[in-house]
């Protein structure tokens, strides 16, 4: 089963990593804030918002089942079987 609802994760990462260079103006301003700053604190709040819809629509999460155990890579198991 794929974990599409993960994807909500890259939102923080896009909103800060990727678009900070773009958006990194003084004008317009925005509520009386530079846009660079309004655009920080736009990406803080939304931050814990996509959080909770990765971890709302993850099946794993709902179920407080475990992480399958990676080892370089590989699943434990599938080490075990060699």
């Amino acid at each position: 089963m794929r974990r599409r609802s993960l994807l909500w994760l890259l939102v923080p990462v896009v909103m800060f990593a990727v678009a900070i260079p773009f958006a990194n103006r003084i004008t317009p301003l925005v509520a009386g804030l530079p846009f660079l700053l309004f655009w920080t604190l736009l990406s803080v709040i939304v931050t814990p918002v996509a959080i909770w819809l990765a971890a709302r629509g993850d099946h794993r999460y709902r179920e407080d089942s475990e992480e399958p155990a990676l080892l370089f890579g590989r699943r434990k198991a599938d080490e075990a079987q060699k």
